[in-house]
C-alpha cells in the first residue's frame, strides 16, 4: 500500500474535546476513555508527516529506535541503522552499520527536516539508544556486536560536531562483569553528568518463571548501570524478573524535572520510577508495552507502545500515550499505523521525542518501518 507523504489519520474513535494549545503541557484534561484501545481519548497530533527528514542522495533509510531533542537549540537528533531493513549485503551478511558503514547519526531541522549534521560511520554495528546532554553532546548505545567481536556492546559520546569524546565498554566484548555491557539499550545523562545505561534486551522473550530462571543462569540480564561523568562504574541494580527493580528488557529511559529516573520496562508492560541512587519509588501501568519515553519540560509523559500484539499484549492498540507526570492517567493518544499481522492492534515506532511546539517525532522500528515508509514520522498538532 502506497503511503502519501502527508496524510491525516482517520480512525473511528470517539473524541473527547479537550483544551489544546501549541505547547505540549497545555494538552491536559479530564481522565476519560479507554486507555487500552484509545477510544474516547483525543488525539492532539492528528496530522501525520511520514517519511519525515531528508534522505541523503543514494541512501535508503533503515529502521531505528532512537530520537531526541537537543536541549541547546531544539533540533532533532536521531540515528538509523545504515539501511537495515531485514536485507543482506552480498557476501557480508545482514545489513547493519558494520556491513554498510555509512554515517548513522543525524541532526535535523525540526521544521524542514534538513540534515544539519551526519556522522558516526565505521564505529557501530546496531545503534539502539540516543540521548543529548545539556551541553549538546550526543550519546549513542550499540547493543550488538560484529562476528569478529571487534565492534559493538558500547556507549559512545560525541561532540555536537561528531568528534568521538568517550566510549564506555570494550568493543565487541559482551558480558555482565567488570562494568561491561550485555546489550546496552539506552543511555541518559543526569544534570550532574552521571551516566545511566539500561542493559539487557532478551528478557522480554522470557514468559514463565522457568524461562526467567534459565535466562539468568545463561547470563542474560535486565539492569540499570550508573557511571560517573568520567565513565567509572558507580553502581548497578536489577536483573531479569517481574518484581519492582527487576526488568524484562529495560528498553528506554528519561529523567524528569524532579530528578527521577523513568525506565520503560517493555516486557513487564510498565514504567518503573527510581531516584538517581537506584531506589524504587513507584510505577505507571497505563502506557502499554513501552519501547520509548520522553518527558517534556512542562511535565507531560509521552510513551510509545510499539510492541503490543495478539500474542504478547492482546487488545492494546500501539501508539503514543500521553499523561501528566504525577498521575497514572492518559489524556492523549496518537495511534500508529495499521499492520495486517496485528489486526486491529496496529504498529508504531520505538523512539519518541517532543519539541517545544508539541510536535511528536517517532523513530520507526523493525515492525513499523514498512508501514511508515521511512525511518521517521512527525505528528503535528
Amino acid at each position: 500500500m502506497k503511503i502519501d507523504h502527508i496524510q491525516y489519520l482517520v480512525f473511528a474513535l470517539p473524541v473527547l474535546l479537550l483544551g489544546c494549545g501549541s505547547m505540549s503541557g497545555s494538552y491536559q484534561g479530564l481522565s476519560s476513555g479507554n486507555i487500552i484501545t484509545g477510544e474516547g481519548i483525543a488525539n492532539p497530533n492528528p496530522v501525520v508527516v511520514n517519511q519525515w527528514g531528508d534522505v541523503p542522495e543514494g541512501l535508503t533509510w533503515g529502521h531505528t529506535a532512537g530520537i531526541d531533542i537537543d536541549p541547546t537549540d531544539g533540533h532533532v537528533w536521531a540515528y538509523e541503522r545504515c539501511g537495515s531493513g531485514g536485507g543482506f549485503m552480498v557476501g557480508q551478511g545482514p545489513v547493519n552499520c558494520e556491513t554498510n558503514p555509512v554515517n548513522p547519526i543525524y541532526k535535523f531541522d525540526p521544521h524542514t527536516g534538513e540534515v544539519l549534521a551526519n556522522f558516526g560511520a565505521n564505529l557501530m554495528v546496531t545503534p539502539h539508544g540516543i540521548d543529548v546532554d545539556d551541553q549538546g553532546n550526543v550519546w549513542v548505545t550499540d547493543f550488538a556486536n560484529n562476528q569478529a567481536q571487534t565492534k559493538g556492546q558500547q556507549v559512545h559520546k560525541f561532540s555536537p560536531e561528531g568528534e568521538l569524546l568517550m566510549s564506555l565498554g570494550v568493543a565487541g566484548k559482551r558480558t555482565t562483569e567488570g562494568g561491561l555491557f550485555n546489550q546496552p539499550n539506552d543511555v541518559v545523562i543526569a544534570p550532574d553528568g552521571s551516566i545511566f545505561v539500561s542493559d539487557g534486551h532478551t528478557g522480554q522473550t522470557l514468559t514463565s518463571e522457568n524461562a526467567i530462571e534459565e535466562g539468568r543462569a545463561a547470563g542474560s540480564t535486565g539492569r540499570i548501570m550508573k557511571f560517573s561523568p568520567q565513565g567509572a562504574l558507580l553502581m548497578e541494580w536489577g536483573r531479569i524478573g517481574t518484581a519492582h527493580g527487576e526488568f524484562r528488557t529495560p528498553h528506554g529511559m528519561d529523567i524528569d524535572s524532579q530528578g527521577r529516573l523513568w525506565v520503560a520496562d517493555r516486557g513487564n508492560h510498565r514504567l518503573e520510577i527510581f531516584d538517581l541512587e537506584g531506589n524504587y519509588l513507584e510505577s505507571r501501568y497505563s502506557y502499554g508495552r513501552i519501547s520509548g519515553i520522553h518527558i517534556t519540560e512542562d511535565d507531560m509523559v509521552y510513551a510509545i507502545d510499539s510492541e503490543s500484539g495478539p500474542i504478547n499484549h492482546i487488545n492494546w492498540i500501539s501508539g503514543v500515550r500521553i499523561g501528566p507526570l504525577d498521575e497514572d492517567r492518559i489524556t492523549g493518544f496518537v495511534p500508529g499505523y495499521p499492520l495486517e499481522s496485528r489486526g486491529y492492534q496496529s504498529t508504531a515506532g520505538e523512539g519518541v521525542a517532543v519539541d517545544e511546539d508539541g510536535n511528536i517525532f517517532v523513530a520507526e522500528g523493525p515492525s513499523s518501518i514498512n508501514s511508515a515508509g521511512g525511518s521517521f514520522t512527525k505528528y503535528m498538532n
